[in-house]
């Protein structure tokens, strides 16, 4: 078996279009992800206890059940109760709500890891619920969650090749069919591998240093 370049080459255009699905896809998803994370973390936390235990169980069956196996029933068992969607947005839909749950666990720890004598504070100051949210948790919770939002993101990103499972024309639906078509599995194989690594390491490096940066701002004195 010979490894030939030449077959990547002759396919450029096509897998750059597959890696711009994949890209839009991920960031859509990730997006949709973390404001979804955030209203049901938020709802948990000043919803009561009516609000607080459907919506943790909703998000424990997301968090324990397989990717693959969701996206399997939004598709395909989609239509049985009038959901009838292409592959595209069953993509983005199916990732949005897979990220919703592990980003409303993010947050939900983030409201917790701020100190409760600050929340009282701006009670004591005639704050309403919405300015403590804006003024005093969100700043402060930002830093404490943006780590474990940046490893997600990555996680988020390699999961979106579960994608190719329901045809959605993204990185390794048409990286795998390049090749069947020229009989060419090295080549596949390794260049998915090579333009997931950069993707993930680029997306890691950006999150590292927005970190970074946001951290110099957060304790930066006046």
């Amino acid at each position: 078996m010979i490894f030939d370049p030449n077959v990547i080459l002759k396919h450029l255009p096509e897998i750059a279009a597959g890696t711009g699905v994949t890209l839009a896809l991920w960031v859509a998803g990730m997006l949709l992800g973390v404001l979804i994370g955030f209203l049901v973390a938020t709802a948990r936390r000043y919803g009561g206890r009516f609000i607080d235990l459907p919506l943790g169980l909703v998000v424990e069956v997301l968090r324990g059940t397989p990717f693959l196996i969701q996206i399997f029933l939004v598709y395909y068992g989609g239509p049985f109760i009038g959901l009838s969607l292409n592959p595209i947005p069953c993509g983005l839909l199916g990732l949005s709500i897979y990220a919703s749950a592990y980003y409303s666990e993010i947050f939900r720890a983030g409201y917790a890891a701020v100190p409760h004598g600050h929340v009282e504070a701006g009670e004591c100051l005639g704050f309403s619920r919405f300015q403590i949210i804006r003024r005093i948790l969100l700043p402060e919770m930002a830093l404490i969650v943006m780590p474990p939002s940046v490893n997600l993101a990555v996680i988020l990103l390699k999961e979106s090749a579960v994608l190719s499972i329901i045809t959605v024309p993204e990185l390794t639906t048409t990286v795998s069919a390049i090749g069947s078509q020229e009989y060419a599995f090295l080549e596949a194989i390794f260049l998915l591998a090579v333009i997931y690594w950069v993707i993930v390491e680029a997306a890691a490096r950006l999150g590292r240093f927005a970190e970074s940066r946001f951290s110099t701002y957060r304790f930066s004195t006046p």
